[in-house]
């Protein structure tokens, strides 16, 4: 049996970095508490292109040579708009205690018992290297520019499916040889799952998924460890080999308001017939929404502080007003029945005014079918309107403001 510890998602940037280094640096200390002896960081490990001047790439480097001080260390390519193609090449030259191998194609790689990688010469070894302690097969973010280049637009999504099914299927033949030696099998990947979770609880059911549970199964792997979606989740198999097990890790902080779950890591127990996986919580920040259906309810508001503990917490406040109502909404007011949150975020909706259209109106020869037509169209009684109307057309301005005096006296 080897134990693992499955970080993903790290989203390290200008943006995150507090979150994401607190996050990461908690989870390192406790994944080596926990004795593990290898670690796979699968994607995204980067927000976006960074310099690696900047204090984000700097913090990450730190880290990952703090956890390769302990350990191994895989880390998978992840989608190209956080991580561009090259961003994990410094990696390769980190020079911890312990190697990282950096899985920017597919491949295997096999883990030695002197901590050293062993990595496949094509996508899969011929041969097993001779007394590897842990089989990897890793699958980094495919390009689904390429596909749709080489097959169409249209085609490209049942494309990509059909070739990373059978890919995967191609990995079964070294799991199970991995499996007849004692060996655990490990399958790392980053992408989406058909009918998988988002971290806001929305079902991913597209038609251009990369894989589905049954495409990751046949792979024959024991546990296949998952980026991509910011929310942990597993999927269980009972197979002939014994339990197989695919598991997201989930990102590791909450970087957006509104998402479920408790963020963090997983640390795995895999061998040769079965893995088990938990997620290992990480002092993610808290964050809490406050939305109004109209304009923001100052004496609501200060309910729910007295009610909800907002102290450090991120708060974001929501309200949807008429455009006619959006000054009155006060601001500063707001900020300061928060103060004692870390943030505060205020979102207001302005719903525009609608003005409906009568048709025809314009082909209309007197003013008075002309009121008429708009009254129809909006649903308003005619006969006050064309009484008002008269009154201009007969009388001066005084005359009707002395009426009206009269009236209100």
């Amino acid at each position: 049996m080897v134990r693992i510890a499955h970080f993903s998602d790290l989203h390290f940037g200008p943006k995150n970095l507090i979150e994401a280094d607190r996050c990461f640096g908690a989870a390192i200390d406790m994944a080596m508490a926990s004795g593990v002896q290898a670690a796979v960081l699968s994607g995204d490990s980067t927000d976006h292109a960074l310099d690696l001047h900047s204090p984000a790439a700097a913090r990450l480097v730190a880290q990952v040579r703090r956890l390769a001080d302990h350990c191994p260390v895989l880390m998978l390519q992840g989608t190209y708009s956080h991580e561009p193609p090259g961003t994990l090449s410094v990696f390769k030259s980190l020079g911890g205690r312990y190697p990282v191998h950096v899985a920017d194609r597919i491949g295997q790689a096999a883990l030695m018992p002197n901590g050293g990688w062993q990595i496949s010469g094509s996508w899969r070894f011929d041969v097993l290297p001779v007394g590897l302690m842990a089989l990897f097969s890793c699958l980094p973010t495919v390009n689904k520019a390429a596909v749709a280049a080489t097959v169409g637009a249209g085609a490209a999504a049942e494309a990509m499916g059909e070739h990373l099914a059978t890919l995967l299927a191609g990995f079964a033949e070294s799991h199970r040889g991995a499996q007849a030696l004692g060996v655990p099998s490990i399958g790392v990947s980053h992408g989406t799952v058909f009918g998988c979770l988002s971290e806001h609880g929305v079902p991913m059911a597209g038609f251009d998924h990369e894989f589905t549970t049954g495409a990751l199964f046949a792979a024959e792997a024991q546990a296949f460890m998952l980026g991509h979606i910011h929310r942990h989740q597993a999927w269980d198999c009972d197979a002939r080999s014994g339990l197989q097990r695919i598991a997201y890790a989930g990102s590791i902080g909450r970087f957006h308001h509104g998402e479920d779950g408790d963020k963090g890591w997983v640390l795995w127990e895999v061998s040769a017939t079965s893995a088990v996986c938990a997620l290992q919580p990480t002092p993610a920040r808290r964050t809490v929404d406050i939305v109004f259906d109209g304009k923001p309810d100052l004496g609501a508001l200060r309910d729910v502080v007295a009610q909800q503990d907002i102290a450090g917490a991120f708060v974001r406040v929501r309200w949807t007003v008429a455009d006619e109502d959006r000054h009155e909404v006060n601001r500063e007011a707001i900020q300061q029945a928060l103060g004692l949150a870390a943030e505060v975020k205020l979102e207001g909706r302005i719903v525009p005014v609608v003005r409906t259209r009568a048709a025809g109106i314009s082909q209309l020869t007197s003013l008075e079918q002309k009121v008429t037509a708009w009254a129809r169209a909006t649903d308003v009684q005619e006969a006050g309107l064309l009484r008002c109307l008269g009154e201009l057309v007969c009388s001066q301005p005084h005359e009707i403001a002395g009426r009206i005096l009269v009236g209100n006296a």
